[in-house]
């Protein structure tokens, strides 16, 4: 073989693991005493959704539960296949567990999947046909239908540490003999590890990225290749940016968007949403943040923020990258102009905590709901006073009685909710407002 030249496959492939024992990571999965390993060993398998970053293993592990408990595996990839391709399988499952054990329907993305996608799978799952695993790196909480969600267990990966990747890489030195026949050796780690990103598939391609390059300046005099921080520099051409979609880095950057929103800083703000972007985050996931401060940190000192947020995540829907990242912008870039006020975000936790301090206080009789003779007569309604037939303003508690009197809401200082508080004013005096 010329040493020039790299076998078809790549490097992240032929180093897939062929058994659990030589899997990387998600010990707290897999190791020993960990809740999947024990399970498989009893020969289960449950229906679950299989959450993490790219490149950790989620395919792979998919693939070895299947082997070990010697189920026959079907894989789907949610860019590529409809309901039409799904039911096909899920037959073809069902025909063969007539004469043997339920088969495993693994759906990579599954979170790309639409909501009838994702309905054509519960029949087969509820009836034990398949045995569903879905690969996500989005939170099946907002990506996967809940009855689907409900009927499935969510396991969490976790992104690679240095640890993890520098065994990977360990392990490919000493096992692919196409990395063998150029004696490649890691001289320094930094650049190899930045350029991965916590991605173990991209660790394993950018490694064999580099090798083959210099196997092809090199030639048939090839003796030997130290990998250190220069020489992966020079073979990687794109600016990989650093930011880790799961790890610390990425709530850093997420908290620094939404303080620099806070902040009434549109030039933070532009950055942090900027970083996110070039990272390749989920759009979605920037909008939801968006959609939280619009009512959180500016809420009634102005309400057409919410408007706009609400708007921009419709927009990063039917838009995606890189089109949407206008609209993100418009609408980070108008929060942090925005006066700010948190009153409802401190509303809803004084109340919430009076619930807590309180419990279940019964609703005031006048408050109640009263559909029929009976709930009349045992005084539901009893004393209810309709605003609009008293001015628009009838006066009348609607606090629990134990409660009577307090104050949950506060207008904050922005000139709009100055306007809120004399309104209520008006009406209450010093009670409100």
């Amino acid at each position: 073989m010329n040493v020039a030249t790299t076998p078809e496959a790549p490097l992240a492939e032929r180093m897939r693991p062929r058994s659990l024992d030589e899997y990387v990571g998600q010990e707290h999965l897999v190791g020993p005493d960990a809740t999947l390993r024990r399970a498989l060993k009893a020969g289960q398998l449950p229906s679950m959704i299989l959450w993490g970053p790219p490149g950790v293993g989620k395919t792979t592990l998919a693939r070895l539960m299947a082997e070990a408990t010697g189920r026959p595996f079907h894989q789907l990839s949610a860019i590529r296949s409809g309901v039409k391709e799904v039911r096909e399988v899920i037959d073809s499952a069902e025909r063969q567990g007539m004469f043997s054990t339920r088969a495993v329907l693994f759906i990579d993305e599954i979170h790309r999947f639409s909501k009838a996608q994702q309905d054509s799978l519960l029949g087969a799952v509820e009836r034990g046909s398949v045995t569903l695993i879905g690969a996500t790196t989005e939170n099946p909480s907002f990506e996967v239908i809940p009855a689907l969600l409900s009927r499935s267990q969510v396991y969490v990966l976790e992104a690679f540490g240095r640890e993890q990747l520098e065994a990977l890489v360990s392990r490919a030195l000493d096992k692919d003999e196409w990395l063998q026949s150029h004696h490649v050796e890691i001289a320094e780690w930094d650049a190899l590890l930045r350029a991965s990103g916590g991605d173990g598939r991209r660790l394993l391609n950018v490694l064999e990225l580099v090798v083959a390059g210099v196997a092809s300046e090199q030639g048939e005099a090839s003796s030997g290749i130290q990998v250190d921080d220069d020489l992966v520099s020079r073979f990687i051409q794109a600016n990989l940016s650093r930011y880790d979609k799961t790890g610390d880095t990425h709530y850093d950057i997420a908290s620094a968007l939404i303080k620099s929103i806070r902040s009434s800083d549109p030039d933070g703000a532009v950055y942090w949403l900027a970083r996110m972007v070039e990272g390749g985050e989920d759009p979605k996931f920037i909008a939801r943040r968006l959609l939280i401060s619009a009512s959180e940190d500016i809420g009634h000192a102005n309400p057409t923020a919410l408007v706009l947020a609400n708007a921009t995540f419709e927009a990063v829907e039917r838009l995606g990258y890189p089109e949407c990242r206008i609209p993100l912008s418009q609408c980070a870039t108008y929060l942090a102009s925005s006066p700010k006020s948190n009153s409802a975000y401190a509303a809803i936790g004084a109340a919430q905590q009076a619930v807590r301090d309180h419990g279940d206080l019964p609703v005031p009789m006048h408050l109640r709901n009263a559909p029929t003779k009976l709930m009349k007569d045992l005084g539901h309604g009893s004393g209810y006073r309709y605003d609009h037939e008293h001015g628009g303003f009838s006066g009348q508690e609607c606090l629990p009685e134990a409660l009577s009197g307090r104050r949950f809401f506060t207008p904050g200082n922005t000139p709009r909710e100055r306007g809120i508080a004399d309104f209520l004013r008006s009406l209450w005096g010093d009670r409100k407002g």
